[in-house]
């Protein structure tokens, strides 16, 4: 496996560490002009990620990075991981995982944008009352679609809603 540059490892490491103690922490990682963009925020500048994670931190009961691979190349690097995360108000507080990567890119040694990528509604829509009956109904719905149909010869169906 090739060797990582300091700041991604850098990077794992603090995230790994962060809570609603810890986030102190973010400015290690993050250049105060931070872009971040996951399927449900964007946000914009340091002083808006910490508010951002103080939020979020504020119901979490634990939130754990299950890092799969990494790449890097120059100033960008791509990781793939597991999220594995409680939460007061979400699934009754059980464990949830959600797969997902991001991409990253620094300047100075710090993260200047960093993009997520996951199933919202794995992590989130899911896991809500009402809602979340309705959104596993439907991927399955979609999923069962999918796989079902046989008169494709072999390709992909469309789902039908």
């Amino acid at each position: 496996m090739t060797e990582q540059p300091d700041w991604l490892n850098n990077f794992v490491g603090i995230y790994n560490k962060l809570d609603k103690e810890t986030l102190y922490l973010l400015a290690e990682i993050y250049h105060p002009d931070i872009e971040f963009r996951d399927p449900l925020h964007g946000i914009s500048g340091l002083q808006g990620l910490s508010t951002y994670f103080s939020d979020m931190y504020s119901n979490v009961i634990s939130c754990q990075f299950d890092i799969q691979h990494s790449l890097s190349q120059g100033d960008e690097a791509a990781l793939y991981w597991t999220m594995h995360y409680r939460h007061n108000r979400l699934g009754k507080g059980r464990n949830i995982s959600v797969e997902g990567h991001s991409f990253l890119k620094v300047q100075d040694g710090k993260v200047i944008l960093h993009r997520d990528y996951f199933d919202a509604g794995s992590l989130l829509y899911e896991h809500i009352p009402v809602l979340g009956m309705g959104v596993r109904w439907l991927k399955a719905r979609i999923s069962g679609e999918q796989t079902g149909s046989k008169d494709n010869k072999g390709a992909q169906a469309c789902p039908k809603f």
